[in-house]
């Protein structure tokens, strides 16, 4: 099992949420609105006058045959819209309740 945290501009959220319905990723977190700065370039999404953008994020749990397809839509979703940014980060899950 994986556990993936995206973090996105809020124009992608419906999006994202397509696309974890379509590849059945049924159990997620979503985190509202978010503050934060990529680690590459693209704009602050601080919510402010001068950088009025916001992201979201969501963190969710897949099994490892969904990872796959997941990034895939994912990376498809962020090479179409570059500017608005999008960057998903995966760690292995050893254990759940």
């Amino acid at each position: 099992m994986k556990s993936v945290f995206i973090a996105y501009d809020q124009a992608h959220h419906e999006a994202i949420i397509d696309a974890l319905t379509r590849l059945n990723c049924r159990g997620f977190t979503a985190f509202g609105n978010v503050q934060g700065r990529g680690s590459k370039d693209g704009e602050p999404h601080y919510g402010t006058h001068a950088w009025p953008a916001l992201a979201q994020a969501i963190l969710t749990m897949v099994e490892d045959h969904q990872l796959k397809p997941l990034l895939k839509r994912l990376r498809e979703l962020d090479e179409g819209k570059p500017l608005l940014g999008l960057r998903a980060f995966v760690w292995t899950i050893e254990e759940t309740i």
